[in-house]
């Protein structure tokens, strides 16, 4: 009798112990856990202006330097100043332009030159060296050849940013290309397909979504070598303007021009995010 009664207990010991941490695990920071419709944003924008008050209240203690750390409020001043006499929104589309110009060209030619890398064994193995090679090289130390290759017109600049972007782009549509599962292309090949249907039909369309995704990373990647492709012989763009300030050591104008470019990125960021999720529903 002693034993009936005290398997019951035996067996109920683990969930009474367990239920008080089911209910610990509960809630938003539980792993994984989807946030209730229209919390993303507002944590969003919340935990930023937490963050620029921060900064301010920091700021107006003293205890930064204003030359070497200056408040955001300074910032915003300069900024506003900047689009008043510098010119500084035509700056920005003329960055903007070089940027998505030195992009589109290199997706353009990634996105072939990775799905055959990735499709046709030949080709991946006699272009993969060369291009994990080249893209391990610093593109700053490139200034000098691409000035003596292009001069120090436009076609350097474009030349740096589609540099900074192409040889990491064409290995990820390679992995993308990889990641498609090999019984969609054997049930392709069953129902009849031919290879070009393959290719385009089956293949390209499962990897479509992590392409476009990977696009998108490949954009953020290019932005951040603006500043090294608009100190060549550059009399415009957000680099020029932001390597002209710091030769006078105006870090206020040098921070509003950084700002601006991630004003301009996280725009255009949220933007192709939107796209995605609109393009590919059923992910």
């Amino acid at each position: 009798m002693a034993e009936t009664i005290s398997r019951p207990e035996a067996a109920a010991s683990p969930a009474a112990v367990a239920r008080p941490r089911k209910r610990a695990s509960r809630g938003l920071l539980r792993l994984r856990t989807p946030l209730p419709r229209g919390w993303g944003p507002a944590i969003a924008v919340g935990a930023s202006v937490a963050i620029v008050l921060v900064w301010e209240f920091v700021a107006r203690l003293g205890l930064t330097t204003p030359l070497f750390f200056p408040s955001p409020t300074a910032i915003l001043s300069a900024m506003g100043r900047m689009f008043s006499d510098q010119h500084l929104l035509w700056h920005a589309w003329v960055s903007t332009l070089r940027v998505w110009g030195a992009f589109l060209l290199a997706a353009m030619l990634a996105i072939p030159i990775g799905v055959a890398m990735s499709g046709y064994r030949v080709i991946g193995a006699a272009l993969e060296p060369a291009i994990d090679f080249i893209r391990y090289l610093p593109v700053p130390a490139l200034v000098p050849l691409a000035i003596i290759w292009f001069g120090v017109g436009e076609e350097t600049k474009i030349f740096l940013l589609w540099l900074g972007t192409f040889f990491q782009l064409v290995l990820l549509v390679a992995d993308d290309m990889r990641r498609v599962p090999q019984e969609y292309v054997e049930i392709a090949y069953t129902v009849g397909a031919n290879q070009g249907q393959v290719l385009k039909d089956v293949a390209f369309r499962a990897m479509l979504p992590g392409l476009v995704d990977n696009l998108r990373i490949t954009l953020g990647w290019c932005w951040t070598y603006l500043i090294i492709a608009e100190i060549v012989a550059a009399d415009s763009g957000l680099g020029f303007v932001i390597w002209a300030a710091r030769r006078y050591m105006k870090t206020p104008e040098v921070m509003a021009g950084v700002v601006l470019i991630g004003v301009i990125g996280l725009a255009t960021d949220q933007l192709l995010r939107l796209i995605h999720r609109r393009a590919f529903r059923y992910l």
